[in-house]
């Protein structure tokens, strides 16, 4: 009881001890230690990180999941360490509303076979759309949140000791300066005739106080050295984030291709329908009362125009026997046999051949042989 009381007042001195420091740093009436230039920028880069990181993992938060009463829901259930439910997405729920508004008007119809085909396709990218969540959550968002909760509260940890240590070294360089003042009054001739023990209890207490900066110098500079190390750790936590970039880039290319393709299959089936459909539906708004002309737009208008692709000559070489090198733009996984697979940046030879649709081109890498998409190739000069 007695070492927990003594323990307690020592703990309670030290506390006192750093307030007035701190009290009469903050009023200019005591000097204070200055942390060296490197440690200063370690300080200021570790908080820079901090900021920024945050922010970037919110906003991405925000994009991943733009409802934010279901972003609260999300975290509750987090901190709860429980399972968050699983949800339809908007995707999802407009795929099915079009399957379902297909077969009521009929699988046989034009327009309920279209319904039917574009809501399967709404199910295929909401699909994908949950995989790029689920894998930017894990391989993006998961590290920046541990090392928010997990490193850098380390760093915050250690930083606070550090500035408590530096408040002890500056209280005992007050200490000992107060010290050898009231040594040196106490020295004086008249002083010591009066007082023929301050002499002594002085020098005791300026020895006492030389002991106390020497013991808290030590811990300060201990206690820097330790947030030096973990501060210029900051250079692998950005090493690391930059693989975490690269894998949510790598997500969204993903993402964004898979959508593409889905999109382009789609456009080639419902351009399959017969264009009668079209037209009628152009005569039955005509005959509404008023003369409004609507135009019938293909489907592939709407296609995004290959690079280059105007201008690399397709035309001419359909219109040829020949046959021309082409760079693949992006990787392609062939559909059936008669297709060719492709690997991005691949040159490959391409060639038409009579009665080939006019989207494919008969492409030759080495002994393989197969159809492969314009829309993924640039002809070479």
């Amino acid at each position: 009881m007695d070492f927990n009381v003594k323990r307690l007042a020592a703990d309670a001195g030290t506390f006192l001890s750093r307030a007035v420091q701190f009290t009469e740093e903050k009023l200019g009436q005591a000097e204070k230690t200055e942390l060296d230039a490197h440690l200063e920028n370690l300080l200021t880069r570790a908080e820079c990180t901090k900021h920024w990181t945050e922010k970037i993992m919110k906003q991405t938060e925000v994009l991943l999941q733009p409802n934010p009463n279901v972003r609260i829901e999300e975290f509750l259930y987090e901190k709860l360490e429980k399972k968050v439910p699983s949800r339809v997405n908007n995707h999802e729920l407009l795929g099915q509303s079009m399957i379902d508004s297909g077969n009521e008007f009929g699988p046989g119809t034009a327009y309920g076979n279209a319904l039917i085909k574009c809501g399967e396709t709404q199910k295929q990218i909401g699909a994908a759309e949950k995989e790029f969540i689920q894998s930017s959550a894990i391989n993006f968002l998961t590290p920046f949140r541990n090392f928010l909760e997990g490193d850098f509260k380390t760093i915050l940890k250690e930083r606070k000791l550090l500035q408590n240590k530096r408040l002890d070294l500056d209280a005992a360089k007050t200490r000992l300066k107060k010290a050898r003042a009231a040594d040196a009054r106490a020295c004086l001739p008249n002083s010591a005739k009066l007082f023929s023990n301050a002499v002594q209890m002085w020098a005791e207490e300026v020895t006492k106080a030389e002991q106390d900066l020497k013991m808290t110098q030590s811990e300060f500079d201990r206690q820097a050295e330790i947030t030096r190390l973990l501060l210029e750790g900051i250079s692998s936590t950005h090493a690391h984030h930059l693989r975490c970039l690269n894998d949510f880039v790598e997500a969204q290319t993903t993402y964004y291709a898979q959508c593409y393709q889905y999109m382009v299959d789609l456009q080639k089936q419902l351009g399959s329908f017969p264009s009668t459909f079209s037209s009628n539906n152009n005569q039955s708004l005509a005959s509404g009362g008023a003369s409004i002309s609507v135009p019938t737009i293909p489907v592939s208008a709407s296609l995004p125009a290959a690079p280059g692709r105007a201008s690399s000559g397709f035309s001419e070489l359909r219109s040829s026997s020949g046959s021309r090198k082409a760079r693949v733009l992006y990787d392609y996984d062939a559909a059936g046999s008669s297709e060719l697979s492709l690997l991005a940046d691949e040159v490959i030879m391409v060639s038409s051949v009579p009665g080939m649709d006019s989207d494919w081109l008969m492409g030759e890498r080495g002994n393989q042989k197969g159809k492969v998409p314009i829309t993924y190739l640039e002809l070479l000069n």
